[in-house]
């Protein structure tokens, strides 16, 4: 598995398996058990997913050893604030029956930021975190608040796909050597993606699917990826895309799909307040 080395010295597998919208009690830990049987050593959950105790369980069961699979998860904005942000983190290695997670992102960039920041760097300095990072910042949202922050973010992970690049984003984090990890890489199953012909080219080349060149042309771009599958074969195809290479042609190609416009927009009004009223993880 290829890794990539974060600005804290550590190394995270340039694909991992995200469980966004799996369902826990059965689902999240056979779809978990599927991706580490077929070579995943990455796996991306969060408290907001509600499956944390069936990754747990999963990568217990795997028989392989923890300190071979990197784990992340995530703190949802009901916990933000130092003294929550603290209890948080418990509840989510409680639940993931873990002693440490190798990184630790907050969710989504609102409230009590800082001093939900500031809890995971003393949890970063006490062992329980590796890495430490957010998700969901735009370039406005990071200047408001990573100027704060006493230590910087390994990784920023955002929606990214072919069809929305985060440019801009990039340019931004690349001089202080802040990964970005792309949320949803093939584009929520874009079907205007997945049939481009421009992909679809590349697919018919390389006898891979439109998925597989997808993905491979993130990694290759330097983008940590995170699919999601809970079919088997999809699984294993998401990571088998280390044996071939696009040109730097095929590479400029694809980078000319990209719109500069996704689904999600974290600084649209009232998105905190909605995300708050639809994920509640405690009372």
């Amino acid at each position: 598995m290829q890794t990539i080395t974060l600005n804290d010295g550590n190394k995270i597998p340039s694909v991992g398996f995200g469980v966004f919208l799996i369902p826990a009690n059965g689902p999240t830990y056979d779809a978990v058990r599927t991706a580490l049987k077929a070579g995943y050593r990455h796996i991306d959950t969060a408290a907001a997913y509600f499956n944390e105790a069936d990754v747990g369980r999963a990568v217990r069961d795997s028989g392989i050893p923890r300190e071979e699979i990197f784990i992340t998860s995530k703190l949802w904005l009901q916990d933000y604030g130092y003294e929550a942000a603290k209890k948080g983190l418990e509840t989510s290695l409680d639940k993931l029956g873990l002693d440490y997670v190798d990184l630790y992102l907050l969710h989504q960039p609102y409230g009590d930021v800082a001093g939900a920041w500031k809890a995971l760097e003393e949890a970063k300095a006490a062992g329980k975190i590796k890495s430490i990072g957010v998700s969901n910042m735009t370039p406005k949202i990071w200047k408001e608040f990573v100027p704060q922050f006493e230590t910087l973010p390994a990784v920023n992970q955002v929606e990214c796909n072919p069809f929305f690049q985060q440019r801009e984003l990039r340019e931004l984090l690349a001089g202080d050597d802040v990964k970005i990890e792309a949320y949803q890489p093939l584009g929520h199953g874009d079907a205007s993606l997945l049939s481009h012909p421009a992909i679809t080219k590349l697919a018919e080349k390389y006898g891979k699917n439109a998925g597989q060149v997808i993905l491979r042309f993130e990694v290759q771009d330097g983008l940590i990826v995170l699919p999601k599958s809970t079919n088997p074969e999809r699984i294993a195809g998401n990571l088998d895309i280390f044996d071939f290479a696009l040109t730097e042609d095929e590479m400029d190609a694809l980078r000319a799909l990209d719109t500069g416009k996704g689904h999600h927009d974290p600084e649209a009004p009232g998105v905190a307040e909605m995300l708050l009223q639809n994920y509640k993880i405690h009372d």
